[in-house]
C-alpha cells in the first residue's frame, strides 16, 4: 500500500512538473509573438518581412505536438499537389487532435477556399480569428472569401484590419483599389 502512494505521489509531482513546464512554453511562445507584432509595425519592408516569416513559423509549428506540426506540413505538401480532399482530411485531423491550434484551422480554410466552397473557408476564418485576432493572414482571406461572396464592404473592412496589424503587408491596399473598382464598374 505505501510503495502504491509513493508511485501516485511521485505521478502527481511529475503531472505538476509538465503541466507547469508546458505553461512556461506556452508563456514563451505567447510572448514571442507580442513581441513580433508589436516589430511588425515597423515601416521598413525588409524587416517586416522578416518578422512575417517569423510568426509564420510560430504559428506553424504546434506549441507542444511534434506530430501536430508533422500532420500540418504533409496537409500542406498535399494542397501544393492540388489534393485537396485528401488536405482537407490531414486539417480536419489536426483540429480533432487540437481543435485551439489556430493554424490548422487557418490551413483548412484556405483549402476550403482553393476547392470553392467559400462559406465552410469563412467558418474556418471566424474561428481562427476568436483564436488568434491578429491573423493577417486570414484576415486576407477573409477579404477574399469576401469578394467571391460579393460583399465587398465586409472585404474592404478585412483587407484594412490586416493593414492595421501589418502596416506594411502589400496585398491591403492592393485589393482595396480593386475591390472599389469592382464596385464602380457594377454601379455603372
Amino acid at each position: 500500500m505505501k510503495k502504491i502512494f509513493i508511485i501516485f505521489i511521485i505521478f502527481i509531482i511529475f503531472i505538476i512538473f509538465f503541466s507547469n513546464f508546458s505553461n512556461s512554453i506556452a508563456d514563451e511562445r505567447i510572448k514571442k509573438l507580442n513581441q513580433l507584432f508589436d516589430d511588425l509595425k515597423t515601416q521598413n519592408y525588409s524587416a517586416a518581412y522578416k518578422i512575417e516569416q517569423e510568426i509564420w513559423q510560430i504559428w506553424s509549428t504546434h506549441p507542444n505536438d511534434e506530430n501536430l506540426t508533422m500532420l500540418l506540413n504533409k496537409g500542406s505538401s498535399l494542397v501544393n499537389e492540388s489534393k485537396y480532399n485528401q488536405a482537407i482530411d490531414i486539417f480536419s485531423k489536426a483540429i480533432n487532435l487540437d481543435p485551439l491550434w489556430a493554424e490548422a484551422w487557418n490551413k483548412r480554410a484556405t483549402v476550403f477556399y482553393l476547392s470553392g466552397n467559400f462559406e465552410k473557408s469563412q467558418k474556418d476564418i471566424d474561428k481562427v480569428l476568436e483564436l488568434e485576432k491578429r491573423h493577417f493572414g486570414a484576415l486576407a482571406g477573409q477579404g477574399l472569401v469576401n469578394i467571391q461572396l460579393k460583399n465587398y464592404n465586409k472585404a474592404i473592412k478585412s483587407y484594412e484590419k490586416a493593414k492595421e496589424i501589418y502596416p506594411t503587408m502589400k496585398s491591403p491596399d492592393m485589393m482595396i483599389n480593386q475591390i472599389k473598382e469592382l464596385i464602380k464598374k457594377q454601379s455603372i
